[in-house]
C-alpha cells in the first residue's frame, strides 16, 4: 500500500498526506482527551489544597459536567473527522461546485461567472454544515447544558436563533468573499497585498460595529444603571487613561447561566460590556419567580423564549470582585496584550495569502481534490487555507495558547498591582463554581488546549510575590 501511494502521481500523494496528517491530529486530540476522561473519572474527592476554595458537592457537579461534556465531544469529533474523510474520499467538493455550476446556468449565468457559482458553493455549504451540525447542537443544548443547570432557552428560541445566525452570517459572507475574489481576480501580481489589506479593513470594521449593530440582534444590550458600580468603572478606567464611552449589561441568561466580560472598541472609543449573569445584584437568575415590570402579556412573551431557573445559589459576582475582574480585562489593554494579538493575527494573514499567491498557479493541488479541467480561486483558498495550511495552523495554534496564558498571567498580575488581589481571587473561584469548572487537570491536555491557566495556578500567582 504504501510503495503504490510513494509511485503514485504528485496529486494523489498531496490528497492521502492531507488524510493522513488530518487523522493524525485528531489521534493526538483523542488521546489527550483520553488523558483528560481519566482525570474526571478517577478525582472523585476535592484535593487537599483546593479543600478551603471548593466544596465536595461543587466539585462533584463539576466533574460530571465536565466528563460529559468530553464524551460529548469524543462523539462529535469522531463524526466530524468522520465526515470530513469521506467528504474528501467521495468527491463532495468537486460535487457541490458542479451542483453550484447548476443552479447557476438556470439563471443564465455560465462558467464565465465563477464568482456568482462561488457564492452559490459558499451557501450550499454553510447550509450543509449548518444542518449536519444542529443535531449535535441541539444535544450539547438541551440535553448536556440542561442536564447541568446552564441551559435557559426553549427549543423555539433556539431555532429562530439558529436561523437568524445563519441569515446574517449569510449577509456578511457572501459580499465580503464575492468582493475578495473580485480584488484576486484583478489584483494582478500583488493581488496578496490588496487582499490581505481587505481582510484587515473588513475585520477592523466588524470588530467596531459588532456589539453596537450586530450582537444586539441576538441579546438585549441595555446601559449599566447609574450607581456605585457604574462610577468605580468609570474611575477604574480614568486612573489607568483607559478612553471608556459606554458600559453595557448584556441579558446573557435569556440563553445561559454562564458569565462574561470584554471591551471593544478603537481609539478613543472603548466600550465595556458585561453580562447580567456575571452580576451578583444584576442577575435574574438570582430571583427566581419576580417579576419584572411590564404587562402580563410581554412577561409571556418573554417566558415562551427563555426560561429562567431558579438556583439555590446566588449566582455572579459583588461590585468589587466584578472591578477586580475588569481590572484583569483593562490589564490586557493596558499592557498591549490587545494589539499584540492585531498585530500577530495580521502577520499571519499576510503570510498566508503571499504563499497562496505562491501555491495559487500549481494545478497539482486542485487535481488532488478532484478538479482536473478548472482552477476556481474560492476552491483555491479553501484547499490551501484549510488542508494545505494546517501543520502550519496546529503549530501556530499551540503557540497562540501558550502566548496566551503568559498574557493572562500578566493581566492578573496587573489587576494584583491596582490592589484588587484579593477580590480577582475570590472572583476566579466564584466564576470557577458558577461554570462548574474542573480545577484539576492533565499537564499535557493543559499544556495543549488551555488559553487561560488552570485556576490553582492562577490563585497561587496572586498570593505568591510579585513578579517583574
Amino acid at each position: 500500500m504504501l510503495q503504490e501511494i510513494l509511485a503514485s502521481p504528485v496529486e494523489d500523494k498531496i490528497f492521502y498526506a492531507v488524510l493522513v496528517f488530518s487523522w493524525t491530529v485528531y489521534t493526538w486530540e483523542a488521546y489527550l482527551a483520553c488523558r483528560q476522561r481519566k482525570i474526571y473519572r478517577t478525582t472523585m474527592h476535592v484535593p487537599t489544597e483546593l479543600g478551603k476554595i471548593m466544596d465536595s458537592e461543587t466539585f462533584e457537579k463539576s466533574r460530571l459536567y465536565q466528563l460529559d461534556k468530553s464524551n460529548f465531544g469524543f462523539w462529535s469529533g469522531l463524526y466530524s473527522e468522520a465526515e470530513g474523510t469521506l467528504i474528501l474520499l467521495l468527491g463532495g467538493i468537486p460535487f457541490l461546485w458542479k451542483v453550484s455550476g447548476i443552479l447557476t446556468a438556470r439563471f443564465g449565468f455560465g462558467p464565465e461567472y465563477e464568482i456568482s457559482q462561488s457564492l452559490v458553493f459558499l451557501m450550499l455549504a454553510t447550509l450543509f454544515s449548518a444542518f449536519t451540525g444542529l443535531p449535535w447542537s441541539l444535544y450539547n443544548t438541551f440535553v448536556i447544558e440542561e442536564k447541568h443547570g446552564f441551559n435557559q432557552q426553549t427549543v423555539g428560541f433556539f431555532l429562530k436563533d439558529a436561523l437568524k445566525k445563519f441569515a446574517v452570517t449569510q449577509c456578511i459572507l457572501l459580499p465580503v468573499t464575492s468582493l475578495l475574489l473580485y480584488i484576486i481576480k484583478i489584483g494582478g501580481d500583488y493581488f496578496f497585498i490588496y487582499a490581505w489589506l481587505f481582510t484587515l479593513i473588513v475585520s477592523l470594521i466588524l470588530v467596531t460595529i459588532y456589539a453596537d449593530y450586530i450582537a444586539p440582534l441576538f441579546d438585549k444590550f441595555t446601559p449599566l444603571p447609574d450607581g456605585e458600580l457604574k462610577s468605580e468603572i468609570e474611575s477604574m478606567a480614568k486612573s489607568i487613561c483607559f478612553p471608556l464611552t459606554k458600559i453595557y449589561v448584556v441579558e446573557g441568561s435569556k440563553r445561559s447561566s454562564h458569565s462574561n466580560a470584554y471591551f471593544y472598541g478603537f481609539f478613543k472609543n472603548k466600550r465595556i460590556v458585561l453580562f447580567d449573569t456575571l452580576l451578583e445584584d444584576y442577575s435574574p437568575l438570582n430571583t427566581p419567580g419576580e417579576k419584572e415590570p411590564g404587562t402580563g402579556e410581554e412577561n409571556e412573551a418573554a417566558g415562551n423564549e427563555s426560561k429562567t431557573k431558579p438556583k439555590n445559589k446566588k449566582q455572579g459576582c459583588s461590585n468589587s470582585e466584578v472591578l477586580a475582574v475588569l481590572g484583569h480585562e483593562l490589564g490586557h489593554w493596558k499592557l498591549g496584550h490587545t494589539v499584540k494579538n492585531i498585530v500577530i493575527s495580521q502577520m499571519n494573514s499576510f503570510l498566508c495569502f503571499f504563499l497562496f499567491a505562491v501555491l495559487i498557479g500549481r494545478k497539482e493541488l486542485f487535481m488532488a481534490f478532484g478538479f482536473h479541467d478548472t482552477q476556481p480561486t474560492l476552491i483555491g483558498l479553501m484547499i490551501i487555507f484549510q488542508f494545505i495550511f494546517s501543520p502550519y495552523n496546529e503549530l501556530l495554534s499551540f503557540c497562540l495558547t501558550v502566548l496566551s496564558r503568559r498574557f493572562e498571567f500578566q493581566a492578573d498580575a496587573f489587576a494584583r498591582s491596582m490592589g484588587r488581589s484579593s477580590e480577582l481571587y475570590s472572583a476566579l473561584i466564584k466564576l470557577n463554581k458558577d461554570n462548574l469548572g474542573f480545577p484539576v487537570a492533565d499537564w499535557l491536555f493543559s499544556m495543549w488546549h488551555y488559553s487561560h491557566p488552570p485556576l490553582l495556578e492562577r490563585l497561587r500567582a496572586l498570593t505568591g510575590p510579585k513578579q517583574d
